[in-house]
């Protein structure tokens, strides 16, 4: 049984404000947590937990607002000063050193010591103590590298109750673990909540949320949505209180795609241990397929399966009837599949080449650095897809960093327009960027596939130069091809409903690292999208 929290909270953050050059991460944020509580924090990404977690333990100074602990007002300036106050943190990535020992990365910078000398008699007997709380029983005497990743997580919270934690923030931390370490972890936080402990648990797991969770705050925007009981918050009450209102609906778009193509791709069972689970997908050519679901659903580990970034455990991907193995991003491009990823400053722009390098970067890769593209060429196919996506740039050989974020999103889908790909992936293509460049890429999406001719400029062949253009991209246009075969498939990915509802043919809902339901044209309605997301209505398919 939960031991009962006391009536005032252990620590409380009152109006938190936290802003950064062009974003304002925090307004107003509140939270409370309780000894004896395990209290679950969730948001989609950009909600503002990652901000509130780095004030809270003194990563990042707030604007304004206060922070209470034990009824003091306290203000850590590092993680140090915090753990110094009794708030510890374990995250996603286990922050310790794999080369040294377990014990040593339970002591690591407050050895024991004896005479001046390290007492390692004291701190290997001291560690065994402390893992034996967490019903660990491994050589702490071995190096950390030897243990599988949930032991060194329970490591990283050994040392975390090491410092006399009074809360305990635990961040992402069973995103990479398989059930039995889950449910380990559970037994774990459940005996610290019932010594007294106060745990803040974030997570992007429905199920896990109502099996260990007593409390629950909601973030949206950078702001508090809501503090609630967790048996009072029903799943969809909680999945619409992270989303928001819907103000779009899949019936609003007008211009369906033509009768559906043949597959471009199929996988059957693809699966990758820890991330995703067996998963039955086809795209059709000329559609768009939106994937959508909540953080770590397993949206972009699937997107990653299918180009080739990671590699699968189990199953098969079908591109053209004809089986295939993705080993690479290489082969995947080779094959006729592109990928935006979520990420477009790490994974994506090369934010100090120019407008022209990155757009001819995937195109270039593909033919081989050994056979280096004309600067002529590359010009002119740089000035045309400026042209024909409408890039604000002073000049095609401005850095990329230099655009707005929906400026370089668009010079990255030029990027992979430039490949010609039979199917194109775009994984949260409008994360970040303002709504007027959101609208004209949601737009560029649907013409993608929605017509048979060029879709950036109406009338034209998709693979014949564009009529005007300068003589360098005609000169090294492509033949052309059958209307069919000119047809993008598009795999659509993102995490806000409107924008999926309204660009999809048919929309994949997943849900716990699984498909929820496969969802045709006419079904499509952001009530029972939620209701899947939830795992409160029943998965259909088409």
């Amino acid at each position: 049984m939960k031991r009962e929290s006391a009536d005032s909270p252990l620590l409380v953050l009152e109006h938190i404000d936290k802003g950064f050059p062009g974003v304002q991460a925090l307004s107003g944020v509140g939270l409370r947590l309780f000894g004896g509580e395990i209290h679950a924090l969730m948001g989609q990404n950009g909600a503002g937990k990652s901000t509130l977690i780095k004030v809270l333990t003194g990563l990042y100074a707030p604007d304004a607002g206060r922070i209470r602990l034990s009824g003091q007002d306290i203000a850590p300036r590092s993680t140090a000063e915090a753990q110094d106050l009794g708030i510890s943190t374990v995250y996603q990535e286990v922050n310790l050193c794999p080369n040294l020992s377990v014990a040593e990365n339970l002591f690591i910078g407050r050895y024991p010591r004896c005479f001046g000398q390290i007492d390692w008699k004291r701190m290997r007997e001291r560690s065994r103590v402390l893992l034996a709380e967490l019903e660990l029983d491994i050589d702490v005497d071995a190096p950390l590298a030897r243990y599988s990743l949930s032991v060194q997580q329970m490591v990283a919270i050994a040392r975390a109750l090491n410092i006399s934690a009074q809360v305990l923030i635990l961040d992402e931390p069973t995103s990479s673990l398989d059930e039995a370490a889950v449910q380990h972890l559970f037994r774990v936080m459940r005996r610290l909540r019932d010594q007294g402990m106060a745990i803040l648990f974030v997570t992007h797991f429905l199920e896990q949320v109502y099996a260990v969770s007593d409390r629950i705050t909601v973030m949206r925007n950078g702001r508090t949505e809501g503090e609630y009981h967790a048996a009072e918050l029903g799943r969809l009450e909680l999945v619409q209180r992270m989303v928001g209102p819907h103000v779009a609906s899949g019936a609003e778009r007008t211009d369906a795609c033509a009768a559906e193509g043949p597959p471009v791709l199929r996988t059957h069972g693809l699966a990758r241990r820890g991330v995703l689970q067996p998963l039955d997908l086809e795209i059709r050519r000329g559609e768009v397929m939106g994937l959508c679901g909540l953080l770590g659903s397993g949206r972009t580990e699937t997107a990653r399966l299918l180009f080739g970034a990671d590699t699968a455990d189990a199953g098969e991907i079908e591109i053209n009837g004809r089986r295939q193995r993705m080993a690479s991003p290489r082969q995947a491009i080779a094959e006729g599949l592109a990928f935006c990823s979520e990420d477009r400053k790490v994974e994506g722009a090369v934010l100090a080449l120019s407008v022209r390098e990155n757009i001819i970067l995937a195109l270039q890769a593909r033919q081989g650095w050994w056979r280096a593209m004309p600067l002529r060429r590359q010009r002119a196919l740089a000035e045309d897809y400026v042209r024909r996506l409408g890039i604000k740039t002073a000049d095609i050989d401005t850095p990329i960093g230099l655009l707005s974020g929906g400026n370089q999103q668009k010079a990255l889908l030029a990027r992979w327009l430039l490949t010609r790909p039979q199917l194109l992936i775009l994984d949260e293509p409008t994360r970040g960027i303002d709504v007027r460049a959101k609208e004209e890429i949601m737009d560029e999406v649907r013409r993608l596939c929605a017509v048979r001719e060029d879709p950036a400029t109406p009338g034209t062949n998709w693979r014949q130069a564009t009529p005007g253009a300068s003589e360098s991209a005609s000169a090294i246009a492509e033949p052309a091809v059958s209307a069919e075969d000119r047809r993008m498939a598009v795999l659509f990915i993102s995490s806000e409903l409107p924008e999926v509802l309204r660009c999809s043919d048919r929309l994949m809902v997943m849900r716990e690292r699984r498909a929820g339901g496969v969802y045709s044209r006419g079904e499509l309605d952001d009530q029972s999208v939620l209701e899947v997301i939830a795992g409160d209505g029943g998965a259909r398919r088409d």
